[in-house]
């Protein structure tokens, strides 16, 4: 495990907050693409609708926010799979996505170390599913724990961001947010936290460490 390295005293942080799926699980995208496998269609569709389809993204954005349920969210998704040409049944889809992730073994040790180093460590994650976090015990693993289906607002808004570290009691500029989407690193960042985008463990435990540098 590489540690800390030295940075200036005015510009260390106190804090890390971690995303879930994508960062302390395996890729969310490669789980959206078994699912497009699964159900017969173009591997990129189900992913590329939330961007490109504006119901679908829509549909994310309300579950996401707490503001629809699961079986909601469900039901709508696969009308607008439909909609796209894919026949698929709305029951367990959010399960059938989720199938696809794995813990991430690494990362989880690396939110033990950063803690144990004398960091305060907390969650932001963006919800999808009423059970995205079964197995995980994340009351034991972090400080403060912020899930935009229960505070009512999702990353990349800034109030995601400002609540998370209110939670962990930690300034934003004390703070670093490890995330793997490229638009939530860039809102951080805006936000007054320091940015580091996760693509895999060994480079995310580098980069972070040399972020916090000593404690």
């Amino acid at each position: 495990m590489t540690g800390p390295t030295s940075v200036p005293a005015e510009h260390r942080a106190t804090a890390v907050l971690f995303d879930f799926g994508g960062v302390l699980t395996s890729s969310v995208f490669e789980a959206f693409r078994e699912f497009g496998e699964s159900i017969g269609c173009d591997p990129r569709l189900p992913l590329r609708l939330f961007s490109d389809d504006v119901e679908a993204r829509a549909l994310l954005v309300a579950h996401e926010e707490g503001r629809m349920g699961e079986r909601e969210f469900e039901q709508g998704f696969a009308a607008r799979l439909r909609a796209h040409g894919v026949e698929v049944d709305g029951a367990g889809l959010v399960h059938r996505i989720q199938s696809g992730l794995r813990a991430d073994s690494a990362m989880i040790e690396l939110v033990t170390e950063v803690r144990t180093a004398g960091f305060r460590v907390g969650l932001l994650s963006n919800s999808l599913g009423d059970d995205c976090y079964a197995g995980f015990d994340l009351a034991s693993m972090f400080d403060a724990v912020t899930i935009s289906g229960e505070i009512g607002v999702r990353k990349p808004s800034r109030r995601a961001y400002d609540i998370a570290c209110a939670r962990l009691h930690v300034e934003p500029g004390a703070t670093v947010m490890v995330d793997d989407l490229p638009q939530n690193i860039v809102a951080a960042e805006h936000a007054g936290l320091t940015g580091v985008l996760h693509r895999d463990a060994a480079d995310t435990i580098e980069r972070l460490w040399a972020a916090l540098g000593p404690s």
